[in-house]
């Protein structure tokens, strides 16, 4: 094994993950965090249980993944309860070690120099992952950027549980070769109260440099695919179907406006079940609200599904949409805030803590609720729909906005600067 502390040269750094493919979040930044890294010199590699990155430099462990069965096990004795099965133990320490094999096979195969772990050491949906990362990093010094997204205290489902142990040990660690990255104001001050550590903060970006491309003719029958009559209201909800998305809010104003429309999820429930999105089914039909669900017909690539429907993109889907609602109770920063905004649609949002904290100061211009749909938000609401000056002005004050605070080009000047500290890159 080569020593990782005396090492100089930092060229090649790899993304650790459960799941580095298609449209979550954790995935899409680790794409752009891919990129900047590629802009100055990097060459990136991939580790994960589920992958859509290059072959040649991807690596493919499906323990990693937090949907393996054994992995779920794991999960499913470890939350709800304060008692652990020794049994349990036992298996999380074997899937651990087979993990950290991985990880050292991988590191030596393709000489990786750096690694940046993504959420692996944040929510604890895998938890034999987060102690292999951590025995193996405290292993070998090896030099570490934990990007956190999301952490274990933010999520009440995690509270009750018999792997406190754990927890404190490896979400996240603190340890002398690992450099923590957050996405927002509030997790800085979280993670410095919880473990005396400081953090860099690297939001959530967009590539306002280079606006969205107009709609080409694959898309052109998008409304139609969905089932929207011309005279619809398009109103899309770009998020999973998961509890602290807040969707029924947007069910709610739906209704209240009053108007003929359409309330379209692009995406499906994921990981943390379905009774959330019975629920919704439920409450939309007792609040007269055609709400439909979409995940089958939206991917990261255009397609056919097999029973031949176009698959689209939700890139394809956004420039159609008449209004983006985003009611979520909580969100480690606002990837839909930014997408819409992107897409110079109007945007309802609730004033979840990071929107009121990071995004809210810088002055965008949207249609605000907070915790309830009220009147003045639906008044709100109908004058921006009817209104095209005041719609245009709103969107593209938020554009500039986007483009000033939330780009490429701020994430890269970030990030330079912060390797740049740590002596991996040379200043310009």
């Amino acid at each position: 094994m080569r020593n990782f502390i005396s090492m100089t040269d930092y060229s090649r750094v790899a993304f650790v993950s459960t799941r580095i493919a298609g449209t979550d979040g954790v995935s899409l930044e680790i794409e752009k965090w891919a990129d900047v890294f590629e802009a100055e010199g990097f060459t990136c590699y991939y580790f994960a249980g589920e992958l859509d990155r290059p072959e040649d430099r991807s690596y493919l462990v499906p323990e990693a993944h937090f949907t393996h069965p054994d992995i779920m096990d794991v999960y499913q004795q470890s939350f709800g309860g304060t008692l652990r099965d020794r049994a349990i133990s036992k298996k999380m320490y074997h899937l651990a070690i087979k993990l950290k094999d991985a990880l050292y096979d991988f590191v030596e195969k393709y000489d990786i120099h750096i690694i940046i772990p993504e959420n692996a050491l944040t929510i604890p949906l895998n938890i034999p992952l987060g102690i292999a990362l951590t025995e193996f990093i405290a292993e070998t010094n090896i030099q570490t950027i934990a990007h956190h997204h999301d952490f274990y205290w933010e999520r009440d489902r995690f509270m009750i549980n018999a792997v406190q142990d754990y927890l404190r040990m490896a979400f996240p660690p603190v340890l002398p070769s690992i450099h923590h990255v957050v996405i927002n104001s509030v997790a800085d001050s979280q993670l410095s109260l919880r473990t005396g550590v400081s953090a860099h903060v690297a939001p959530n970006v967009m590539d306002f440099e280079n606006p969205p491309p107009p709609p080409d003719d694959y898309t052109a029958d998008v409304r139609q695919a969905l089932g929207i009559a011309d005279d619809e209201l398009f109103i899309l909800q770009p998020t999973r179907v998961v509890q602290r998305k807040g969707i029924e809010h947007a069910i709610e104003l739906v209704n209240r406006l009053g108007r003929k429309a359409k309330l379209v999820i692009s995406h499906a429930s994921g990981d943390e079940g379905y009774d959330y999105e019975q629920r919704l089914k439920e409450y939309s039909k007792l609040m007269n609200v055609d709400t439909i669900f979409v995940s089958d017909i939206i991917n990261e690539h255009r397609g056919l599904t097999a029973d031949g429907r176009k698959i689209y993109t939700l890139e394809d889907i956004y420039p159609y949409c008449d209004l983006v609602t985003y009611p979520s109770t909580f969100e480690g920063f606002g990837n839909a805030f930014l997408e819409a905004v992107y897409f110079h649609k109007p945007i309802v949002v609730n004033a979840y803590s990071i929107y009121t904290a990071d995004i809210k100061p810088k002055g965008f211009s949207v249609i605000e609720i907070d915790g309830y749909v009220t009147g003045e938000a639906v008044e709100k609401t109908k004058k921006v729909l009817d209104d095209p000056d005041l719609c245009r002005k709103m969107v593209d004050l938020n554009y500039d906005l986007g483009l000033k605070h939330f780009s490429y080009g701020v994430l890269h000047r970030g990030l330079r600067d912060f390797l740049s500290s740590k002596g991996w890159i040379r200043r310009a």
